[in-house]
Parts: C-alpha cells; sequence; structure tokens
C-alpha cells in the first residue's frame, strides 16, 4: 500500500502534461530542484536520525563494481548487434548508468530513513562512475569527441554529496542539530520524493524504433544488474537493508544521464529516449514487486 501513492504521483506527471499544464522540459527543472535544495535536505535529516552500520562502506564500492560489469557486457552485446557509432554510444551508456533516483522514493517509503540513506549511499558510487568513466564512453562514441572531457567538478559540486559528508561529520562528532533546525530539514526535504515521481511521468515518453536492441540494453541493465547485485550481495556477505538496497539498485531502469549525454554529446537521441522511457515503465512495477519479495 506504501508503493501506491508513488504510483499515483508518477500518473499526476502524465496528467499535467496531457492537458498542457506542464511539458517535458519542465522535468529537468523539478529534477535540478530536487538535487540542489530538497534531495540533500532530507539525506541529511535522514543520516542524523538513521542507525549506522559498517557494512555501509559496500554501498558506493557495489555500485561502482556493478558500472564496470555492465560497461563489459553492454560493450560485448552491442558488439554482437554490429551498432554503430551514436546508437552505440546510448546502448552501452544506458547499461552502465543507474537510476537510483528512481528507487529512492521506494526505499523511503518501504524502509523509511534506513533505506533512503543506504540508497543514497549506493548513489554516490553510481554519480561517480557517470561523472567520469561513463561520460568518457559517451565522449568516445559521440560526435563531440574532444569537449567537455571532464566531469569531476560537476561530482564534486553535488549537494547531495556535501549533505552526506556534512551529515556523517556531524554524527561522527556527535553534534546535535536544534529542534528548529530538524523541523526546517523536514519541510525542505519533504516534496523530494512526489517530485521525482512527477519528473519521471512528464519524462515518460517511448517509441517504437528499434525495440530489439532497446530491450536487450533494458534486459543487460536489469536483469544482468539484478543478477550482479545478487552476486555481489553474496560475495560481500550483505544482510538487511543493506542487502536490499545492493541487489534492488543494481537492478534500476536506465538513467536520465543517458538522455542528457546523448544531447551533450550527439548520440542517438531517440534511441536514448526509447530505452530510458521504456525501462521506466517495466520498473514502476517491476522495483515494488522485487522489494516486497527480498523484504
Amino acid at each position: 500500500m506504501k508503493i501506491i501513492p508513488l504510483i499515483l504521483a508518477f500518473g499526476m506527471g502524465l496528467f499535467v502534461r496531457a492537458v498542457k499544464l506542464m511539458n517535458r522540459d519542465d522535468a529537468p527543472v523539478l529534477l535540478r530542484f530536487v538535487v540542489s535544495v530538497s534531495l540533500p535536505a532530507m539525506a541529511l535529516n535522514s543520516i542524523l536520525r538513521a542507525h549506522l552500520t559498517m557494512d555501509m562502506i559496500y554501498l558506493p564500492l557495489s555500485a561502482i563494481a556493478i558500472v564496470v560489469i555492465m560497461y563489459f557486457v553492454g560493450t560485448l552485446y552491442g558488439r554482437q548487434l554490429k551498432l554503430d557509432g551514436g546508437m552505440m554510444g546510448s546502448f552501452l551508456v544506458g547499461t552502465m548508468i543507474m537510476n537510483t533516483a528512481f528507487s529512492l522514493p521506494f526505499f523511503a517509503a518501504s524502509h523509511g530513513d534506513e533505506g533512503f540513506v543506504r540508497g543514497t549511499l549506493f548513489d554516490v558510487g553510481n554519480s561517480l562512475m557517470i561523472f567520469t568513466f561513463t561520460y568518457y564512453q559517451a565522449v568516445k562514441y559521440g560526435s563531440q569527441t574532444g569537449k567537455n572531457k571532464s566531469r569531476w567538478k560537476r561530482f564534486l559540486r553535488l549537494p547531495p554529496l556535501w549533505a552526506m559528508v556534512i551529515g556523517f561529520g556531524m554524527r561522527l562528532l556527535d553534534l546535535k542539530v536544534p529542534e528548529i533546525g530538524i523541523n526546517f530539514l523536514n519541510l525542505i526535504g519533504q516534496p523530494t520524493i512526489p517530485l521525482i515521481m512527477i519528473a519521471l511521468g512528464l519524462c515518460f515518453h517511448p517509441r517504437l524504433h528499434n525495440l530489439d536492441k532497446a530491450f536487450t540494453a533494458i534486459g543487460i541493465r536489469m536483469v544482468i544488474g539484478l543478477l550482479c547485485g545478487f552476486t555481489l550481495a553474496s560475495i560481500l556477505g550483505l544482510d538487511g537493508i543493506t542487502r536490499i538496497v545492493v541487489i534492488v539498485s543494481s537492478a534500476t531502469p536506465i538513467g536520465f544521464n543517458t538522455l542528457i549525454f546523448a544531447n551533450l554529446e550527439e548520440m542517438d537521441r531517440e534511441f536514448a529516449t526509447t530505452l530510458v522511457s521504456f525501462s521506466i515503465l517495466i520498473a514502476l512495477f517491476y522495483i515494488p514487486l522485487l522489494i516486497y519479495c527480498l523484504s
């Protein structure tokens, strides 16, 4: 029952776009507000309240390992399909980028602060790879090779990253936040989950071209990613919420940065749109079911 409001929020995004109250161009604005303002507040508040354990260090490391594995699997399948430069770039980048923002509302709904903090930590490793190794692949296969190669500054400016640094620093030093500060963080962080789901609805735009190739990429990202998540969790001996977060995050849909990189580097934009849209549609049912089964 906790998942139903999230699906309704996604439907709200579809509805407001259908009646032209908002359009797809508004989604990046909503997501920019989430990343810059509400998500850092929610992350900081969650860290201050959550029970922290040593196994959390495995979360960002697991994300890095998954991206590397996806690179080799995506490259192998892409070569077998004989994809050209632009489509190969979108295909490979799509398999590598995990839409961890999609899973955060579900972790928060099912496991509260504990799930949200762990999901955010996994996203740190994912974001590190997105703005470094994964973006390098976009440069390699795009037609804008040689431009804007470095994304380190962008990664280091991510507000959620600094919110986590501050939050863990405060917990380490046993610093307390006054009640007015906690109430402020609650107020600012509350819009995070509905805004993410509404933005996903605004962006949803499936197309029926190259579906066989698109579903191959989605299968790599969500099915092989799931198997990798299970394997890593077993090798590392993870249990509880940490195990659930690693497995589910490894199976998340293709991330929005696939579209961003396709535009920046002039890869196959239409194919990137198809990848993101269909993977989100599948994940609306697949991710809640996966969390339920693992829990």
